[in-house]
């Protein structure tokens, strides 16, 4: 049964660059793949019971909601308490990682990222 991964970052170009280091991934079936570039459309997609995920991947810098506002709302539904999330960013200061930290995010990785660190992080967390 194949891991539902949503990625949410308002930089089509990041969408994109994740996508194709994940092909092999999703080509396999071992993950499906999602992507959104806009956190409140997810976020209510997701509150509605429209959209679900085994892993979410997100940004912090985004216009209509920052990543870790994104992921202090869901964390505090049990429905998604328990969801892994990784933050996926520019962002590299003690004070926002603590803060991810305090929130309950999974884990961080700075962007640029490699093909290698992203399929490393996803199949860590999700125990592929």
């Amino acid at each position: 049964m194949s891991k539902r991964v949503i990625l949410v970052d308002d930089s089509k170009t990041i969408l994109a660059t994740a996508e194709m280091a994940l092909e092999d991934m999703i080509g396999k079936g071992i993950i499906e793949f999602k992507t959104y570039l806009n956190p409140a459309e997810l976020l209510e997609a997701l509150l509605s019971g429209a959209e679900d995920y085994d892993l979410l991947i997100s940004d912090i810098n985004m216009a209509q909601m920052s990543g870790l506002d994104l992921s202090e709302q869901l964390k505090s539904h049990d429905k998604f308490k328990n969801r892994p999330i990784l933050i996926l960013t520019t962002e590299s200061s003690p004070e926002m990682k603590a803060r991810g930290k305090a929130i309950g995010v999974t884990g961080w990785m700075v962007k640029p990222f490699s093909d290698d660190k992203l399929i490393k992080a996803i199949t860590m967390v999700l125990g592929l």
